[in-house]
C-alpha cells in the first residue's frame, strides 16, 4: 500500500506546474515552460492577459486586468501542446464604497486605502482622479527625460 500511495504522490509531483493553470497579480508576470516547442500562442482575452515568448518552450504572461482566460499553445504542426487557464488577481483588495447612486473605488493594502477610479464610479470623482493621475504620469516623464538629456539631479550644468 505504501509503495502505490508513494508512486502516485511521485506521479503528481512530477506533473508540470502549470498544469492546474497559472495565478499572476495585476501588473506581475510569471514564466511558463511548454512541455515541447511552440509555434503559436492565442489568448483567449488580451485584455485579461499577456503572453511573450522567450524563447520556443518559454513564455511570460502579464497580468493586466483582474479576471479569468486560457493560453493555447500550438507547435509547428497546428497540434495543441497546451491549454493553460489563467487567473489575474488584483494586488490589493478593492473596496466600492456606494453613496446614494454614486459609486467610488478604493485599492486598500493593510496599511491604507487610496482613490482608484474605475469605469462606473460617480463622473465627477473619477473625471478629476484619473487627470490628477495623467498630470501625475507626465510630470514623471517629463522628469526622465530631462534627465537622460542631462539636465537630472547632480548635473553641473
Amino acid at each position: 500500500m505504501r509503495r502505490i500511495l508513494f508512486a502516485a504522490l511521485t506521479v503528481v509531483a512530477a506533473a508540470p506546474a502549470h498544469a492546474a493553470g497559472v495565478a499572476v497579480s495585476m501588473d506581475e508576470v510569471r514564466t511558463v515552460t511548454f512541455p515541447k516547442s511552440v509555434a503559436t500562442i492565442y489568448v483567449g482575452n488580451p485584455t485579461i492577459a499577456d503572453i511573450n515568448m522567450i524563447d520556443s518552450r518559454h513564455a511570460f504572461i502579464l497580468g493586466k486586468a483582474f479576471g479569468y482566460t486560457n493560453m493555447v499553445a500550438l507547435d509547428k504542426n497546428g497540434d495543441q501542446v497546451s491549454n493553460i487557464p489563467i487567473t489575474v488577481k488584483a494586488q490589493n483588495s478593492v473596496v466600492t464604497l456606494n453613496k446614494g447612486a454614486a459609486q467610488f473605488t478604493m485599492a486598500c493594502t493593510s496599511a491604507r486605502c487610496e482613490w482608484a477610479p474605475t469605469q462606473g464610479d460617480e463622473k465627477t470623482h473619477f473625471t478629476n482622479n484619473t487627470s490628477e493621475i495623467t498630470t501625475h504620469q507626465n510630470s514623471a516623464k517629463t522628469s526622465a527625460a530631462s534627465g537622460a538629456a542631462g539636465g537630472g539631479p547632480g548635473d553641473s550644468n
